[in-house]
C-alpha cells in the first residue's frame, strides 16, 4: 500500500448518509404494512435489499438501466411481490408499484446528512497536497443541488456527475476523465466508496487502490468474489492511513 497522490470519492452513502438502503426500505415497508402481511417490515426490506444487489450485481446491466431506475427497481418489486402472492395475497402488482414509486422518491428526494468527520477529513487530505475528486452517479439536477447544498465543490480539485458528462461508475471512462482532470495515473490513485462494482471491482480493474466505505459495518456479503485493498468504516479512518504511510 502507497500514498496516494489523489483520491476519488464516491457521493452518496460516502460522504452523505441517507441511513441506509434497507433503512429506507424499511420505512417504506411500515406504510404497506397492512397490505403486505404476514410478511413483516424489517421481512420486506431485508427481502428487497436482496432482490436489488442481485439485479445490479450483473455486469452490464447498470449501463442498460441507469436512466430507468424507478422501472427497474418496479420490476424488481414487482417480481419479488408476485412470488409471495400464496403467503401474502395483498403483495398484489399495483401495491408493488406504489412500493418503488414510494421508495424511490424518498431515495432521491436528496434528503440526507454529511458523515461525521467527512468534510473535515476531505479538508485535511486536500491541505496535504492530495488532489481530489468527486465521482457520482445520478441525474445532473439531483446530484448538483446536493453538492451545492452541502457546500462540497470548494473541497475538490474536480466534481464529476454522471448526468453532466454523459458516464458513469462502473464504466472505465469515469475513473479516466476524472483522473486526467487531476493529472494522475491509476497507480497514484485511490478511489473510496460504498459499492463493491462501482468502488472496488471495476477500479481495480484499471489499477486503481479501492476503498470500500462499509458504513454499516455488516463485511463482505456472503460469496462476494470482490475483495477491496481496503475497508474503512468512515471517511474520517482514511486520514490516519494515509499519514502513516507518508
Amino acid at each position: 500500500m502507497r500514498s496516494p497522490r489523489a483520491i476519488l470519492f464516491d457521493l452518496d452513502d460516502t460522504i452523505l448518509s441517507f441511513g441506509g438502503r434497507e433503512l429506507l426500505l424499511a420505512e417504506v415497508a411500515e406504510r404497506f404494512a397492512s397490505a403486505l402481511s404476514p410478511k413483516q417490515p424489517n421481512e420486506v426490506a431485508a427481502a428487497i435489499e436482496a432482490a436489488f444487489l442481485d439485479f445490479w450485481s450483473v455486469p452490464g446491466r447498470y449501463s442498460d438501466w441507469r436512466n430507468r431506475v424507478l422501472e427497474a427497481r418496479t420490476i424488481i418489486i414487482e417480481r419479488l411481490f408476485e412470488s409471495w402472492s400464496i403467503q401474502a395475497p395483498g403483495a398484489t402488482p399495483e401495491i408493488a408499484r406504489q412500493f418503488a414509486r414510494q421508495f424511490h422518491e424518498l431515495r432521491e428526494s436528496g434528503e440526507g446528512r454529511l458523515f461525521p468527520g467527512a468534510v473535515a477529513t476531505i479538508q485535511a487530505l486536500r491541505e496535504q497536497g492530495i488532489r481530489l475528486a468527486l465521482v457520482t452517479n445520478g441525474h445532473a439536477d439531483s446530484q448538483r443541488e446536493k453538492v451545492e447544498r452541502f457546500r462540497l465543490a470548494p473541497l475538490f480539485d474536480h466534481v464529476q456527475i454522471e448526468g453532466e458528462v454523459g458516464f458513469g461508475k462502473p464504466d472505465d471512462r469515469a475513473y479516466r476523465h476524472a483522473m486526467a482532470a487531476l493529472g494522475v495515473e491509476p497507480k497514484e490513485t485511490w478511489m473510496v466508496g460504498d459499492h463493491l462494482e462501482w468502488e472496488v471491482a471495476a477500479p481495480q480493474r484499471l489499477g486503481i487502490f479501492a476503498v470500500w466505505h462499509d458504513h454499516e459495518g455488516r463485511g463482505l456479503p456472503v460469496g462476494a468474489t470482490v475483495v477491496p485493498d481496503l475497508t474503512v468504516r468512515a471517511v474520517r479512518d482514511l486520514l490516519g492511513i494515509v499519514n502513516s504511510l507518508r
